[in-house]
């Protein structure tokens, strides 16, 4: 047998799939794409029925030369790119740089990167799919018409350097209408009015729930008063007992989506490190005594079907580790939502006899903890529901019904492996054993002010979330838009949340007032299942193209006669400069935003910038001040440093830890809220924020 050729994508997977197939086989990773349109020009031919012209990527000329020598000796040549649009494209591009034929078998593709998937690739190697390469390239067309047509635009009247892109402007609208949403919100008082009933010395809260049978909404202060009185002066008696148990369901395993929504929640981990980490999983990693493994399947999907194999290996993994109680009678069967490509699996474990615990001594901490949420996430989507026991009491009080509700776990199912917990159960209390037509004290008859809160700001997760909900984009394109927001400083992060800078709300004016079909939500979702329709053969690529240009033509005449120079106006600090005695402006710079004297060109004198927090050094007193790690994250260290090496990945607080002395951290979390922590490891003391 003679040498046959695989090229994929990537070295660490070209290592993965080298040990699957052996001595007749060399694997070469290509490093992502070889051709695309040039950088210096539009390189499209609008005329010509928007013919791309692509080149060589700078750098990948000699890469090319070695991969057709290869193919050259080889009897045959496999293209093993990822199992997507932009894998099936790069893997077009290889074939007509490698001359081989269209009706060359020379397309294996895998789900998951295992000895039997990729050995069967082999075996069921196809012609290139040319509409999914046609769905690619139409993408790739109306975002450089889009780029390259109205970025100039920006350029010569907001600021050099801008970009236009036609799903990144449409989710920075997204952000845009948010932030108005929370500018121009009025709150609204309201008052709920809270019982602590007594039993026993066991004491527990009901909530007012209805007057004369109708709800009831409290706006005022009198009106909470009149009420607390008229309990104070009645009787607490229990009306109604209701017992019951309720299943509870477990989640479908992980999307693209879903995984990134909660690696945020459960692991912080920002959405581009998610997806980085997930790639190495993908593509294998050296666990002992297993060799190189693809730990999880194809992590680009947005599809929750599973293969009846995994679910047959999962059957037998937890009758064997758990008991066949912990198995439901049939297999799960999760519906995907409408509109999507459904190529791929749900994201899950290749091999789920492969635990966590297994595997952990092999993995990088961050590695391990993705991982075991994937693992632990599928494994509970094959579980039976946890049971629940509930026991919710109406107590009346005269005219009054007031209400409690409590839960407790009968038989714990899935959640022996994954626990979620919904809004309902979270407001869960333990209630005392009660009778009907009882009567108990109150210890307490309060009302409580509250006043209505703006919707929130986007987290990185629920702005995934709401893309995902709104059809902007597709699991390959999230983490891209997202960082070429932050990149272009049309976004940035405060405190976790992403809110739009005076930059985006500028650039986000221009495309509503004259770019509106690009940025409309709608529209944007439409494309996404047009190209979708490319894909499955049922719309001409060109075409669709045709009928997006037409429009944004028009569009450009009109902005470039109507826009105007707008002038963005420095941020001014408090820093003076310390040639001239100016105050300082603010500049953003290729890396970072810096201090620049406005006296310029006079005067060029610039610094760092220093964000300092109003806290002192818990080690000298000197100032603490905000700084970036190589890649960016943010920590915060000592402005003496070096001779003061205080340092903290979190924010220091000014308080001090009432069990040991040592300073308080600022946290977050869901369940908590804002919250501080010990920074000693070994107290960990917790206490409400004082902020």
């Amino acid at each position: 047998m003679g040498q046959n050729l695989v090229i994929v994508e990537s070295p660490a997977k070209a290592k993965t799939i080298g040990k699957y197939l052996g001595k007749n086989y060399v694997v070469e990773a290509s490093m992502g794409h070889v051709r695309d349109l040039p950088k210096s020009q539009l390189g499209v031919n609008i005329e010509d029925d928007y013919k791309p012209k692509y080149i060589t990527i700078r750098g990948k000329g000699d890469l090319l030369d070695k991969l057709k020598k290869l193919a050259k000796k080889s009897d045959k040549v496999f293209l093993a790119t990822d199992p997507d649009r932009e894998g099936e494209a790069i893997s077009w591009h290889l074939a007509n740089v490698l001359n081989i034929g269209e009706d060359e078998n020379c397309r294996i593709e895998f789900n998951e990167i295992t000895k039997n998937a990729v050995k069967n690739s082999i075996k069921n190697a196809r012609k290139i799919n040319n509409c999914l390469v046609d769905a690619q390239q139409a993408r790739r067309i109306l975002d450089r018409l889009v780029g390259y047509e109205i970025s100039p635009i920006l350029w010569k009247n907001v600021k050099w350097g801008l970009s236009a892109g036609r799903v990144q402007s449409a989710a920075l609208k997204i952000i845009c209408d948010r932030e108005q949403e929370i500018e121009t919100f009025k709150p609204k008082e309201y008052w709920t009015i809270e019982c602590i009933l007594e039993k026993n010395k066991s004491k527990f809260l009901v909530k007012l729930y209805s007057v004369d049978g109708k709800k009831i909404e409290v706006s005022t202060e009198e009106q909470s008063n009149e009420i607390v009185e008229e309990l104070k002066n009645g009787d607490f008696i229990v009306n109604n007992i209701k017992k019951s148990t309720k299943n509870k369901n477990p989640l479908p395993p992980f999307t693209t989506s879903t995984l990134q929504q909660d690696a945020y929640k459960k692991l912080n981990f920002q959405t581009k490190r998610t997806m980085s980490i997930a790639q190495q999983l993908y593509e294998g990693v050296d666990i002992k005594g297993h060799g190189t493994v693809g730990l999880i399947t194809y992590m680009r999907t947005d599809s929750v079907r599973i293969s009846d194999e995994a679910q047959n290996a999962a059957k037998e993994f937890l009758i064997s580790s758990m008991g066949k109680e912990y198995v439901p009678e049939s297999p799960r069967v999760y519906k995907s939502k409408k509109n999507i490509q459904d190529a791929h699996e749900a994201i899950r474990p290749t091999y789920v006899e492969l635990t966590p615990e297994i595997v952990k001594a092999s993995l990088k901490d961050e590695q391990y903890k993705l991982y075991e949420l994937i693992w632990n996430r599928f494994i509970a989507s094959q579980m039976t529901s946890c049971v629940l026991n509930t026991n919710t009491i109406e107590i009346k009080n005269g005219k009054y019904m007031l209400r409690a509700s409590g839960s407790s776990i009968k038989f714990d199912g899935f959640m022996k492996v994954y626990d979620y917990t919904t809004e309902e159960e979270e407001d869960s209390i333990k209630i005392p054993e009660l009778s009907k037509e009882e009567t108990l004290k109150a210890s307490k008859v309060d009302g409580k002010q509250h006043f209505t809160q703006p919707p929130a700001r986007f987290s990185e997760a629920s702005f995934v979330k709401i893309m995902e909900e709104n059809g902007i984009g597709r699991p390959s394109t999230y983490v891209p838009t997202i960082s070429t927001l932050l990149d272009r400083k049309y976004i940035e992060r405060e405190k976790k949340t992403l809110i739009p800078t005076e930059l985006g709300k500028i650039v986000n004016d221009i495309m509503e007032k004259y770019f509106n079909q690009i940025v409309d939500v709608d529209f944007t979702a439409d494309m996404e299942l047009k190209l979708d329709n490319i894909e499955g053969g049922e719309e001409n690529w060109s075409k669709v193209v045709d009928e997006f240009f037409k429009p944004l033509k028009s569009a450009l005449e009109i902005a470039e006669k109507e826009i105007s120079k707008i002038t963005i106006e420095d941020k001014v600090s408090d820093v003076p400069c310390d040639k001239c005695g100016r105050l300082m402006v603010i500049k953003h710079g290729r890396f970072g935003d810096f201090l620049a004297c406005p006296g310029y060109p006079d005067c060029k004198n610039t610094k760092p910038l220093v964000e300092q927090i109003d806290v002192p050094c818990p080690n000298c007193g000197g100032n603490v001040v905000v700084k970036r790690s190589k890649k960016g994250r943010k920590f915060y260290g000592c402005s003496n440093y070096p001779q003061c090496n205080f340092v903290s990945w979190f924010e220091p607080s000014k308080e001090k830890c009432d069990k040991c002395g040592a300073f308080m951290v600022k946290k977050y979390s869901k369940s908590k809220g804002e919250y501080l922590q010990c920074s000693n490891n070994e107290c960990k003391n917790i206490v409400s924020s004082q902020k």
